[in-house]
This record gives C-alpha cells, sequence and structure tokens, in this order.
C-alpha cells in the first residue's frame, strides 16, 4: 500500500524535546498518532524540529476497538444493504411454507409414505435449529459477510440441487444441506442488521422491515407456493431460490462491507453439544407431533436434549470462547424476550398450520385461494410493523406495546376457534386482520429487546439465539398443538363420501378448534410473561445514532 505523508499545517510550533524516533520497523505497526496526554502539547515535535504528525505516515487499517472511519464505499448504502439483509431473510423463512403447498405434488411424484412425507419439513428444520448458535458464532469468529455468503452459497445450490431431485432421499438429502447452510446465513444477516443500524430509533425502524419480513414471510410462501405449485410445478418452489440467492451473493459482495472478526476460535465442544442438544430436542418435538409424546425415541430424545444442553452451559461457563457467551442472559429483560418468542411462536402455529389448512379442507380454498386469503393479514403485520417503528416505539414502552399485541393476537386465534364449515370469508377475515395487527406490534419491540445492550463483538450470537428461540418455539407449538388436535382422517381422504365424509369434517373442525384454543392460551401465557417478567428500563433511550463509532470500528479498512 502507497504511504502518503500527511501534509497538514501543524497544529502548534511549540518545541520540545521528543522521545527517540520510532524505528521503521515500529512504524509499521502504528497507524496514527495516539491522542496526547492530559498537559502535553498536541505538537510534539522530533529532534529537528519538524512536528512528528508531518512525518509519520496514515495508514488505513483494522480499528478492532476504537474508533475507525468507515468505508467510503459503504458508508452511504445502509438503504441497499437493509434490502439485501431482508430479501435474504424472506428467502429463508419462505422456505417452509411455500414447501408446504407443494407436499401432495411431492408426494406423488417421488413416491413418498404419509409418515415419511413429514420429513421434507422436518429434515429443514432440524438441521436448521441444530446449528443455528454454531452458525451465529461462526459469524462473529469467521467474518459475517464471508458466512453470510457462505451460509447463502450452500442453501442456494442445495434448493438447485432439491429442483432435480429424482427420489425421496435427493429431495431429503437437499432439504438437510438447505437447512445448514440458512443456520449460517440467517444469524450472519440480522448481524450486519443490528451493526449497520446501532442508534435506538433507526435500529427500531429496521426492526420493524426485518420482523414483518420474518412474520409475513410464511403468508407470502403460501401465496408464491400456490402459485409456482399450480402454474409449473413443485420443483420451482425449490428453483426459485437458485437465481434470487445468485443475485444476493453477487450484492454481497459488492455493497457489505467486511467487519472486522472478533478475536478467539470456535469452541468445538460447546459446538457439539449445543448442535447435538438442539436438535435432539427438536427431533423428539417433531416426533411426538406425528407418534405419541410416551414413544420411546420421543422420551430418549428429551432427555438426551437436556443432558446435552447442560453440559454445554458447563462447558460455556469455562471457555474462553464460548458458542454462545452467557452473559448475554445477564439482562432479565433480554432472557425474558426469549421466552416469550419462544410462546408467541408457538401460539403462531395455531394460525399457520390449522387455518391454512381449514380454508382449503373444510371451506374448499384451492392452494393459491389459500394463499391469498392471507393477504389481509400480511398486509396489516406489514402496516402495524412500521407504524410500530416510527411511531409507536418512541412513545410507547416496549413491555407495554408487546402486551397489548400480544392480547390482540389471542383474541384472532381465539376468534378463529369459533369458525367451521359455514363460516364465509368476511367471518375468517376478522381473526386474520387481528392476528395480524398484534403480531406486526409484538414483533418489534420484542426483538429490539432481545437484542438491546449486546456488544458489537456479540452480534451474531445474539441473532443466533433470536433465532433458536423461534425455532425452538415452533417446534413446541406444532408438537403440543398436533397432540391437542388428535388424530383425524382427512375429510377430502380417498374412499370417504356421504356421512363418513362429514363425519371427518366434524371431527376436524372439532379438533382445530381444540388447538386454536390452546394456542390462544399460549399466545395470553406470552403476554403475562412479558407483564411479570420483564422490566421497564430505568434509562432513557438512546439517541438515534448513537452507538455509530462502535459500529464503524467493525469495519475491515485493511481489506477495502
Amino acid at each position: 500500500m502507497t504511504r502518503e505523508p500527511d501534509t497538514a499545517p501543524p497544529r502548534s510550533t511549540v518545541t520540545a524535546a521528543a522521545p527517540p524516533a520510532a524505528s521503521a520497523a515500529g512504524d509499521q505497526h502504528h497507524s496514527a498518532v495516539p491522542a496526547p496526554r492530559a498537559g502535553t502539547s498536541q505538537g510534539t515535535v522530533g529532534r529537528a524540529g519538524i512536528p512528528l504528525a508531518a512525518v509519520l505516515p496514515r495508514v488505513p487499517v483494522a480499528a478492532p476497538v476504537g474508533a475507525a472511519a468507515p468505508d467510503k464505499r459503504h458508508a452511504h448504502r445502509p438503504g441497499l444493504i437493509l434490502g439485501i439483509v431482508l430479501i435474504a431473510q424472506l428467502m429463508v423463512v419462505l422456505d417452509a411454507s411455500i414447501v408446504n403447498i407443494a407436499l401432495p405434488d411431492m408426494a406423488v411424484a417421488l413416491h413418498f409414505t404419509p409418515t415419511s412425507l413429514s420429513w421434507v419439513i422436518n429434515a429443514y428444520t432440524l438441521a436448521f435449529g441444530g446449528l443455528l448458535l454454531l452458525g451465529a458464532r461462526a459469524g462473529d469468529i469467521l467474518g459475517r459477510r464471508r458466512v453470510f455468503v457462505a451460509g447463502l452459497t450452500v442453501f442456494t445450490l442445495a434448493s438447485l440441487a432439491g429442483g432435480f431431485a429424482g427420489s425421496a432421499g435427493e429431495l431429503l438429502t437437499a432439504r438437510v444441506i438447505q437447512g445448514i447452510g440458512a443456520a449460517f446465513a440467517a444469524p450472519s444477516a440480522l448481524a450486519i442488521l443490528m451493526t449497520l443500524f446501532p442508534g435506538t430509533r433507526e435500529r427500531t425502524r429496521a426492526l420493524g422491515w426485518f420482523s414483518a419480513v420474518s412474520v409475513g414471510g410464511a403468508a407470502i410462501g403460501l401465496i408464491a407456493g400456490g402459485m409456482l405449485t399450480q402454474w409449473a410445478s413443485w420443483r420451482w418452489v425449490m428453483f426459485v431460490n437458485v437465481p434470487i440467492g445468485a443475485a444476493l451473493v453477487g450484492a454481497i459482495l459488492a455493497v457489505v462491507p467486511r467487519y472486522a472478526r472478533r478475536s478467539g476460535h470456535v469452541d468445538l465442544a460447546g459446538a457439539l453439544t449445543s448442535t447435538a442438544g438442539v436438535t435432539a430436542v427438536v427431533y423428539a418435538l417433531v416426533r411426538a407431533a406425528s407418534t405419541r409424546w410416551d414413544d420411546p425415541l420421543v422420551l430418549l430424545g428429551l432427555v438426551a436434549g437436556a443432558l446435552l444442553l447442560a453440559a454445554f452451559v458447563r462447558i460455556e461457563l469455562r471457555a474462553e470462547s464460548p458458542i454462545t457467551p452467557l452473559r448475554l442472559f445477564a439482562s432479565r429483560n433480554r432472557s425474558a424476550s426469549h421466552l416469550v418468542r419462544l410462546l408467541m411462536v408457538a401460539g403462531m402455529f395455531g394460525m399457520f398450520f390449522f387455518m391454512t389448512q381449514f380454508v382449503q379442507e373444510i371451506l374448499g380454498y384451492s392452494p393459491l385461494r389459500a394463499g391469498i386469503a392471507f393477504l389481509p393479514l400480511t398486509a396489516f403485520l406489514f402496516a402495524l410493523s412500521q407504524i410500530t417503528a416510527r411511531v409507536l416505539a418512541a412513545r410507547v414502552p416496549g413491555r407495554t406495546l408487546m402486551m397489548a399485541g400480544l392480547v390482540i393476537a389471542a383474541a384472532g386465534l381465539l376468534w378463529s376457534a369459533t369458525l367451521d364449515a359455514g363460516s364465509s370469508y368476511p367471518a375468517l377475515l376478522v381473526p386474520l386482520v387481528l392476528f395480524g395487527i398484534g403480531a406486526g406490534t409484538t414483533f418489534v419491540p420484542m426483538t429490539a429487546m432481545s437484542l438491546d445492550g449486546v456488544e458489537p463483538g456479540d452480534a451474531g450470537a445474539a441473532s443466533g439465539l433470536v433465532n433458536v428461540s423461534q425455532q425452538v418455539g415452533g417446534a413446541i407449538g406444532l408438537a403440543v398443538l398436533v397432540t391437542v388436535f388428535g388424530h383425524t382422517a382427512s375429510p377430502d381422504a380417498p374412499g370417504l363420501s356421504g356421512a363418513a365424509a362429514k363425519a371427518a369434517r366434524d371431527a376436524f373442525v372439532a379438533g382445530e378448534h381444540r388447538a386454536l384454543l390452546v394456542a390462544g392460551a399460549l399466545m395470553l401465557g406470552a403476554a403475562l410473561l412479558t407483564a411479570v417478567a420483564i422490566r421497564r428500563p430505568a434509562t432513557a433511550p438512546a439517541r438515534a445514532g448513537q452507538g455509530r463509532s462502535d459500529a464503524e470500528s467493525e469495519l475491515d479498512l485493511a481489506s477495502a
């Protein structure tokens, strides 16, 4: 790198004795003149009377802890980087719901049995949930942009392979690899957003978009899956990720800056125990949804998962560079927000899992029409996310917003439990709108609380905890609500007609009502936990833009 001397005139011409000039070798290890101590002159000079500032070169280097100027190529592109992060997050969360719509066609084309078909979803869930903590910390240590690109590349290539799958085994393998890629990409995306928008106000606005995409993406996936399956082929629910993923990787390399890596190494023991522990718990919950809670493998998975996670905590207490720094749980509000998210997401499955089946199985909607029916939920969720981020968050405490939103979402779920085969779309519209309003109001302050006060170097690990609580919450919700729903024949199963078909419809509606009532109770439980466990912050909100120097210090200028 060419060195150019600083020719700016000295601030002072005071002449003073100076220590011996640094050697040439020593100069190479310093990028700037340190700020003078109190009582010394800013115009320190060398033996020849020449100010040292005039001869010491100004070399841009990575600033591990201090303030640093931002990379000029990226300083004015926060909106573009935010767009990249949002599209990447949308692609990851879309993948579960977009595949749901295509499951019947996949079963016919690849000869899945009814039991094995559920593993198209479960394979992705297990890989994603099990590796999230490792993927999150990898971004902090190896570099967030690098891990973000690697995760998206793996996800994209697995999507391409899945689209060409010629057997059930090939598709399931592709789904596992998709989950691995998503586990490394998703936490890095949120960590980049945290670093890009460190000020309270600007971060809240960015989280408004991020929350809307994270929750609304499931409903968008229903529409996209219905269109692709109905107009093209089930294979396109996999192929659609390829051009989007390729464009994202190119955009990240061109626009997103490199961030300084946190010193340390990957805690191998912590990585193994956390991955095995979370995978065992998620597997047990997924299996419980399709069998029974007293199934030996379910019990084994829960016990093994608990033991492995206990070992993980013990390892993290002693590790020099832990996968999940336990200091992230030092804040009562942060810890409670993860539990609230877990309960809320568990309840959300009542809306997205059972209501999508209700409109198709009972009301007779096509996959595409079912997806369009959920558009109002998505619209209100997006609208309330923005209103909360831009208007309410600055005026109403996050705890109050969360309680209000959770109660409104619970009302939507409980209202859904009154629907039956004779219900019209306007009757369905009311609970959808209520749920959209409640979820949009809750997710922004909840996510902000989960990330509040986190040091820049721990941003990836904190983002991983957000994703883990969401994944485990979904698995718990599915297991509990499916158990409550019970095992009934599908109303449109082959061979059912007349009285048998009517009995199946009645049984389905009764089971769905039970599941939605429990989902509403989970949502109310989340509201109660918010009221009891979360405290109102004692300190005033930070000004917009506060913390910018911390974010800028993470920019790796040496690699620019």
